[in-house]
Protein backbone atom coordinates (compact mmCIF):
# COMPACT_ATOMS: atom_id res chain seq x y z
CA UNK A 1 0.00 0.00 0.00
CA UNK A 2 1.63 3.31 -1.02
CA UNK A 3 1.13 6.94 1.20
CA UNK A 4 -0.99 9.20 0.18
CA UNK A 5 0.57 12.02 -0.86
CA UNK A 6 0.46 15.16 1.96
CA UNK A 7 -0.08 12.67 4.77
CA UNK A 8 2.72 11.75 7.24
CA UNK A 9 2.40 9.71 10.15
CA UNK A 10 3.42 13.33 12.37
CA UNK A 11 -0.53 14.67 10.29
CA UNK A 12 -1.88 11.89 11.03
CA UNK A 13 -1.02 11.75 15.08
CA UNK A 14 -1.22 15.43 15.18
CA UNK A 15 -5.35 15.25 13.51
CA UNK A 16 -5.87 12.53 16.04
CA UNK A 17 -4.77 14.05 19.01
CA UNK A 18 -7.06 17.39 17.42
CA UNK A 19 -9.63 15.44 17.31
CA UNK A 20 -9.53 13.62 20.91
CA UNK A 21 -9.83 17.05 22.21
CA UNK A 22 -12.70 17.93 20.36
CA UNK A 23 -15.14 14.53 20.85
CA UNK A 24 -12.74 12.51 23.52
CA UNK A 25 -10.30 10.28 23.06
CA UNK A 26 -12.38 7.17 23.40
CA UNK A 27 -14.12 8.76 20.58
CA UNK A 28 -11.42 8.56 18.10
CA UNK A 29 -11.12 6.04 15.24
CA UNK A 30 -9.48 5.82 12.22
CA UNK A 31 -12.15 6.31 10.18
CA UNK A 32 -12.90 9.39 12.05
CA UNK A 33 -9.77 11.33 11.20
CA UNK A 34 -9.66 9.80 7.42
CA UNK A 35 -12.66 11.59 7.45
CA UNK A 36 -11.13 14.67 8.48
CA UNK A 37 -8.32 14.41 5.78
CA UNK A 38 -11.41 13.55 3.45
CA UNK A 39 -9.91 10.11 2.52
CA UNK A 40 -10.69 6.41 2.96
CA UNK A 41 -9.50 4.35 5.95
CA UNK A 42 -7.02 2.32 4.03
CA UNK A 43 -5.27 5.41 3.08
CA UNK A 44 -4.12 5.97 6.66
CA UNK A 45 -2.56 2.46 7.30
CA UNK A 46 0.41 3.54 5.34
CA UNK A 47 1.21 5.23 8.52
CA UNK A 48 -0.24 4.04 11.49
CA UNK A 49 -0.85 0.10 11.37
CA UNK A 50 -3.81 -0.02 14.03
CA UNK A 51 -6.42 2.02 15.80
CA UNK A 52 -4.62 0.95 19.04
CA UNK A 53 -0.90 2.05 17.63
CA UNK A 54 -3.18 5.37 16.42
CA UNK A 55 -4.01 5.97 19.78
CA UNK A 56 -0.97 5.00 21.14
CA UNK A 57 1.04 7.47 19.04
CA UNK A 58 -1.51 10.36 20.53
CA UNK A 59 -0.51 9.44 24.08
CA UNK A 60 3.51 9.60 23.34
CA UNK A 61 2.69 13.32 21.04
CA UNK A 62 0.39 14.20 23.91
CA UNK A 63 3.13 13.12 26.90
CA UNK A 64 5.92 14.99 25.06
CA UNK A 65 4.16 18.39 24.75
CA UNK A 66 3.19 18.17 28.44
CA UNK A 67 6.34 17.75 29.19
CA UNK A 68 7.85 20.23 26.72
CA UNK A 69 5.55 22.69 28.81
CA UNK A 70 6.51 21.74 32.21
CA UNK A 71 10.55 22.01 31.09
CA UNK A 72 9.89 25.14 29.83
CA UNK A 73 7.64 26.30 32.76
CA UNK A 74 10.41 24.84 35.52
CA UNK A 75 13.03 26.72 33.78
CA UNK A 76 15.13 28.85 36.34
CA UNK A 77 12.77 27.92 39.31
CA UNK A 78 13.41 26.39 42.27
CA UNK A 79 11.12 25.17 45.34
CA UNK A 80 7.79 26.47 45.64
CA UNK A 81 8.35 28.38 42.22
CA UNK A 82 8.82 25.26 40.51
CA UNK A 83 6.45 23.51 42.16
CA UNK A 84 3.76 26.16 41.32
CA UNK A 85 4.93 26.25 37.95
CA UNK A 86 4.86 22.86 37.54
CA UNK A 87 1.46 22.23 38.58
CA UNK A 88 0.02 25.12 36.60
CA UNK A 89 1.71 23.66 33.30
CA UNK A 90 0.16 20.35 34.33
CA UNK A 91 -3.25 22.01 35.09
CA UNK A 92 -3.86 24.08 32.27
CA UNK A 93 -2.62 21.52 29.68
CA UNK A 94 -5.02 18.78 31.40
CA UNK A 95 -7.73 21.50 31.03
CA UNK A 96 -7.30 22.69 27.29
CA UNK A 97 -6.32 19.41 26.12
CA UNK A 98 -8.53 16.73 27.80
CA UNK A 99 -8.39 14.64 25.11
CA UNK A 100 -4.62 14.55 24.94
CA UNK A 101 -4.41 14.41 28.73
CA UNK A 102 -7.02 11.67 28.66
CA UNK A 103 -4.56 9.72 26.09
CA UNK A 104 -1.80 9.93 28.87
CA UNK A 105 -3.35 7.60 30.82
CA UNK A 106 -2.49 4.64 28.25
CA UNK A 107 -0.21 2.26 29.99
CA UNK A 108 2.82 1.71 27.03
CA UNK A 109 5.84 -0.53 28.44
CA UNK A 110 9.23 1.47 28.39
CA UNK A 111 10.40 -0.32 25.13
CA UNK A 112 7.06 0.23 23.46
CA UNK A 113 7.65 4.09 24.32
CA UNK A 114 11.43 3.84 22.36
CA UNK A 115 9.60 1.90 19.44
CA UNK A 116 7.31 5.31 18.89
CA UNK A 117 10.09 7.53 19.13
CA UNK A 118 8.98 8.72 22.30
CA UNK A 119 11.15 10.47 25.30
CA UNK A 120 9.86 10.51 28.82
CA UNK A 121 11.11 13.87 29.18
CA UNK A 122 7.91 13.94 31.68
CA UNK A 123 9.90 11.52 34.53
CA UNK A 124 13.06 13.37 34.16
CA UNK A 125 11.20 16.82 35.07
CA UNK A 126 9.27 15.11 37.69
CA UNK A 127 12.18 13.66 39.61
CA UNK A 128 14.14 16.90 39.00
CA UNK A 129 11.43 19.02 40.88
CA UNK A 130 11.73 16.63 43.54
CA UNK A 131 15.60 16.83 43.96
CA UNK A 132 15.24 20.24 44.77
CA UNK A 133 13.70 19.56 47.53
CA UNK A 134 16.52 17.29 48.35
CA UNK A 135 14.75 14.12 48.09
CA UNK A 136 16.75 11.07 47.14
CA UNK A 137 15.33 7.74 46.13
CA UNK A 138 13.60 5.90 47.69
CA UNK A 139 11.98 9.58 49.27
CA UNK A 140 12.07 10.43 45.32
CA UNK A 141 9.99 7.75 44.01
CA UNK A 142 7.30 7.97 46.90
CA UNK A 143 7.22 11.72 46.60
CA UNK A 144 6.73 11.30 42.65
CA UNK A 145 3.76 8.67 43.16
CA UNK A 146 2.57 11.74 45.45
CA UNK A 147 2.42 14.33 43.36
CA UNK A 148 1.19 13.02 40.33
CA UNK A 149 -1.53 10.92 41.64
CA UNK A 150 -2.60 14.59 43.45
CA UNK A 151 -2.45 16.71 40.37
CA UNK A 152 -4.39 14.25 38.77
CA UNK A 153 -6.85 13.61 41.20
CA UNK A 154 -7.31 17.33 41.50
CA UNK A 155 -7.31 17.95 37.61
CA UNK A 156 -9.96 15.21 36.87
CA UNK A 157 -12.06 16.25 39.54
CA UNK A 158 -12.18 19.73 38.26
CA UNK A 159 -12.74 18.27 34.96
CA UNK A 160 -15.68 16.19 35.57
CA UNK A 161 -17.66 18.62 37.97
CA UNK A 162 -16.55 16.70 40.84
CA UNK A 163 -16.07 19.54 43.35
CA UNK A 164 -19.74 20.34 44.18
CA UNK A 165 -19.33 23.45 46.39
CA UNK A 166 -20.32 27.06 46.18
CA UNK A 167 -16.27 28.13 46.32
CA UNK A 168 -14.71 27.93 43.06
CA UNK A 169 -12.43 25.26 42.08
CA UNK A 170 -9.89 28.00 40.85
CA UNK A 171 -9.81 29.54 44.69
CA UNK A 172 -9.17 26.45 46.27
CA UNK A 173 -5.72 25.77 43.72
CA UNK A 174 -3.43 28.29 45.86
CA UNK A 175 -4.09 26.32 48.99
CA UNK A 176 -3.64 22.97 47.76
CA UNK A 177 -0.29 24.02 45.85
CA UNK A 178 0.95 25.37 49.60
CA UNK A 179 -0.07 22.39 50.79
CA UNK A 180 1.87 20.04 48.61
CA UNK A 181 4.61 22.70 49.06
CA UNK A 182 4.70 22.16 53.20
CA UNK A 183 4.27 17.99 52.36
CA UNK A 184 7.48 17.82 50.10
CA UNK A 185 9.67 19.85 52.43
CA UNK A 186 8.80 17.48 54.93
CA UNK A 187 8.83 14.60 53.13
CA UNK A 188 9.30 11.63 55.50
CA UNK A 189 12.96 9.71 54.43
CA UNK A 190 13.32 6.03 55.58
Amino acid sequence: MTARPGLSTDRVVAAAAELADQVGFDKVTVSAVARGFGVKDASLYSHVRSLRELRERVAVLAAEELAGRVGTALMGRSGQQALTAFAEAYRSFALEHPGRYRAIEIRLTPERWAELGGRQLGVDHTYALLRGYGLTEPATTDAARFLLATLHGYVNLERHGGFDHPRPVPASWPSALRALHQTLSTWPTE
